[in-house]
């Protein structure tokens, strides 16, 4: 069974050469933090994929990476496949192939990538999971505000919600960042990519309140980012997620969410009130429209129902 290998696993199972293999994942996978600013999820993600794959290479005695071809990355998806992965697991891994040996090839330590003419298996398109407008109000509504962790985690699910950011995009926010005059913020996405988004005024409110009586009791370090731990420290990805967790049972949500799910909701809702699909498609930093595509089936779906309840003609 695959393992998360550390370094003294890696030294004592594999050979030198595999070794010396792991070290260029490690130089790629700093790339993807410190240059491309990829979440510590998405990086464990790559890192673990990449592990599996050197499992495989010490195991099938594919010495170097110049030496793997076309039919050795097929007949490795065919081995994950034989291992009874999803598809949706088997594309992560094949994606993240396809980024490494992308990387080689740039770095010149590959003259031939042999991902190139590797296409992902086609997943299912499953519709996002989103709040109606009723489960949306208990959620941003389920703290109290009267204490500074309170308003601190209703300012994060109101940001959330208001914006449609990524949870990795509001740890990173700064308070320079924010625009009070404008109601916006400058946030850096996917690929370090800067763009602008936007709050109103119910966000406005408490972003005022939270850094008026709460901020710098929580800011220790005297930092320059937004939000913090109960102990000073930046924020991180794990207690927004915690945070969204416990908002969600308090609100008494039948379903588990996560802050992707805010992200889904802000589209559709944005979508239902008459935003069109670039301008969402901008505010969520969507590099292509059809990827966020896929929120107009839940609108369609809406006005098939309102077609059905309201034409005179529609039922029998």
């Amino acid at each position: 069974m695959y393992r998360y290998y550390n370094i003294i696993d890696i030294k004592n199972k594999f050979s030198d050469m595999v070794i010396i293999m792991r070290d260029e994942i490690l130089k790629f996978v700093d790339e993807l933090r410190y240059e491309k600013n990829y979440s510590n999820l998405t990086i464990t993600n790559y890192l673990k994929d990449l592990d599996e794959f050197l499992e495989y290479i010490n195991e099938n005695n594919l010495k170097k990476y110049e030496e793997i071809e076309y039919q050795d990355i097929r007949l490795y998806i065919s081995y994950l496949y034989e291992k009874k992965y999803s598809t949706k697991t088997i594309a992560r891994h094949v994606s993240s192939l396809k980024s490494f040996f992308k990387y080689l090839k740039s770095n010149n330590i590959i003259n031939n990538n042999p991902c190139s003419l590797i296409t992902s298996p086609k997943l299912d398109k499953n519709l996002p999971k989103y709040l109606n407008y009723e489960e949306t109000d208990k959620l941003l509504n389920c703290f109290n505000r009267n204490d500074c962790i309170g308003l601190r985690n209703s300012l994060i699910l109101e940001m959330l919600y208001s914006t449609g950011i990524r949870v990795s995009e509001l740890v990173n926010i700064k308070l320079s960042d924010i625009s009070f005059t404008e109601k916006s913020i400058v946030v850096t996405g996917k690929g370090n990519k800067e763009r602008i988004v936007y709050f109103g005024d119910i966000c406005c409110s408490l972003l005022n309140k939270y850094i008026k009586t709460c901020y710098y009791k929580l800011n220790k370090n005297n930092s320059e980012y937004l939000l913090f731990s109960k102990t000073g420290k930046k924020i991180n990805d794990r207690e927004i997620r915690t945070i969204v967790d416990d908002a969600s049972k308090l609100a008494g949500i039948k379903f588990k969410i996560s802050p992707h799910v805010l992200r889904h909701t802000f589209a559709t809702h944005m979508l239902n009130e008459g935003a069109d699909l670039r301008s969402v498609q901008e505010l969520l930093g969507h590099e292509n429209l059809s990827t966020t595509q896929i929120y107009t089936h839940l609108t369609n779906e809406k006005i098939r129902n309102v077609y059905l309840n309201a034409h005179p003609r529609a039922k029998g």
